[in-house]
């Protein structure tokens, strides 16, 4: 299955079904189950991001590879999707907590309000960027 893009920019549904072997009428079924979402030109002429041919690849590797099928695929999408809300929700609440004990480290409760005593002070590193 072809994967090299180096352009980036949308795809009509043309040239993504000749890039991934499949036909157009595949993409019009995947659409239609809501697996993909491509956007519209005023003309309703479909275009496929980056992002769409991402999503397409799992889609296709999920089906070809593991023999998914669409009502499965959907069932693993919608998964995905939700783990990465929680992993999302999960980082700002470690975000927060940080914040907040450095907020508290700051203004000087960092021995006195916590709840087991500190016998030497705490460095927090700082946050890394991914």
């Amino acid at each position: 299955m072809p994967t090299k893009r180096k352009t980036k920019g949308a795809y009509m549904i043309s040239a993504v079904a000749e890039m991934y072997g499949i036909h157009p009428q595949t993409l019009r079924l995947y659409e239609r189950e809501g697996l993909l979402k491509p956007s519209r030109t005023e003309g309703n002429t479909r275009l496929y991001t980056e992002e769409d041919l991402e999503r397409l690849e799992f889609i296709l590797n999920l089906a070809r590879d593991l023999g998914v099928n669409i009502a499965g695929i959907a069932i693993v999408l919608q998964m995905r999707e939700r783990m990465e809300e929680m992993n999302r929700q999960m980082q700002n609440f470690v975000d927060y907590v940080r914040t907040e004990m450095l907020t508290r480290m700051q203004q000087g409760f960092g021995q006195q309000g916590a709840i087991v005593p500190l016998k030497r002070p705490v460095v927090v590193p700082p946050k890394s960027k991914k």
